[in-house]
């Protein structure tokens, strides 16, 4: 119906995308987005990395891949049309050692079969001309892979929402969500919200709140802190472009790479250590209730019998510098603990099952009126205005009227 209220729970890109793009295409429907912090793209989306994913990754056929590749082309488009920043600055995906020459393979072959543009295999002899100061033995280069500046896009979103007569509504942190007769009833403390539909982006928090509207017991979410380091400013001319490793396909993260942003800097990172707290950006930061959380799930338990080296491997490097720098080294020689400086952090929300996967694709559940987003991870930046797309499409059906 036109005259519908729908609530979105998370000012993070993917809420923000759904509820403009609700906005977008029923006109009169009211939307409301309520967000506990005092202002948008507060966690994962404010923490990072701003690249635009080209799509190389993703297993073909997943909602990774074909929601990553629908997004660039929307995201680019958006960003052209705002004057934000997007700079197609390239990405070598490069092998250092004999070992990685099958894994790029099939990686190609993953990238190909993704429609990646212009992707194309590089030399030992063409690294050193497209990045000079880079090592390797081959390489897969995307010159189409960019970055940009992902919370200046969420503001911007945020702005398109209350144009259209929608709301953002900060410093609400959900409490309960209550069916209601014809509806829900989303409270915070004493303050509530009644609305037709409820859409939960939670992130970090995507678990929690879906317990509080009885959705599935899993996935959970495990935090994993990553950390970055940054080049000296004397040193960012060694990276023209972004250079990542070619991944380990038996975990859902990149390996530790070179990312120029847009303001300049270049960022080394990140690492992937466990989180002591779901908001736990410092080392220091610990949460006893999510601490408990997570040692009375089972997925957990399971996740560290088959992980735990790789764990020991990361927390090296989240206390030394030079340990954190040691396969850095591999791909831009010489680059070592004295050209770095200590920077930033995010938190990844991953999400576990209870045998413990490590879930790599995104997940979507529905029951009833409310939808859930229990795993929303990188490309979900990249991919936001196709999992808005995606999302209004399962909500209202594909033929929601613009």
């Amino acid at each position: 119906m036109a005259d519908e209220t729908i609530g979105i729970v998370g000012a993070g890109i993917v809420g923000l995308a759904t509820a403009r793009e609700i906005a977008l295409r029923r006109p009169g429907t009211r939307v409301v987005v309520l967000e506990k912090e005092h202002e948008v793209a507060v966690h994962q989306t404010g923490h990072n990395s701003g690249v635009v994913h080209a799509g190389i990754y993703y297993a073909p056929g997943s909602l990774k891949a074909d929601l990553c590749v629908r997004g660039v082309s929307l995201l680019r488009e958006y960003c052209g049309e705002r004057g934000l920043p997007y700079d197609e600055i390239g990405k070598l995906v490069v092998a250092v050692r004999p070992d990685e020459l099958g894994r790029m393979e099939n990686l190609y072959e993953r990238a190909r079969n993704n429609h990646v543009p212009e992707l194309r295999k590089v030399s030992k002899e063409e690294i050193r001309e497209l990045e000079p100061h880079a090592g390797g033995i081959a390489a897969l280069h995307s010159p189409r892979t960019a970055i940009t500046d992902y919370p200046a896009i969420a503001r911007e979103f945020a702005k398109d929402i209350e144009d259209s007569g929608g709301e953002v509504r900060l410093g609400f942190p959900v409490t309960s969500i209550t069916n209601v007769p014809n509806g829900i009833e989303v409270a915070s403390g004493q303050n509530r919200v009644r609305v037709d539909r409820l859409i939960l982006c939670a992130g970090l928090q995507s678990d929690s709140v879906a317990r509080l509207a009885q959705d599935k017991q899993e996935p959970r979410i495990v935090p994993f802190r990553g950390e970055y380091m940054l080049l000296k400013p004397d040193r960012t001319h060694l990276v023209r472009g972004l250079v990542y490793p070619v991944p380990d396909p038996r975990y859902p993260f990149l390996g530790v790479h070179f990312t120029p942003r847009v303001d300049g800097s270049v960022e080394v990172g990140p690492n992937a250590v466990l989180a002591l707290a779901r908001e736990g950006y410092k080392l220091t930061r610990i949460s006893p209730k999510d601490l408990l959380g997570l040692a009375a799930y089972p997925g957990a338990w399971r996740m560290a019998a088959q992980h735990w080296r790789t764990g020991v491997k990361e927390y090296r490097g989240s206390l030394s510098a030079s340990a954190f720098m040691k396969d850095a080294g591999l791909y831009v020689p010489g680059v070592g603990a004295k050209d770095v400086v200590r920077g930033g952090a995010g938190v990844r929300a991953q999400a576990l099952d209870r045998d413990g996967t490590l879930v790599d694709d995104f997940r979507i559940h529905q029951t009833g009126r409310i939808t859930a987003v229990r795993n929303a991870p990188s490309p979900a930046a990249t991919a936001s205005l196709a999992i808005a797309e995606h999302i209004v499409d399962a909500v209202f059906g594909a033929s929601a009227a613009t």
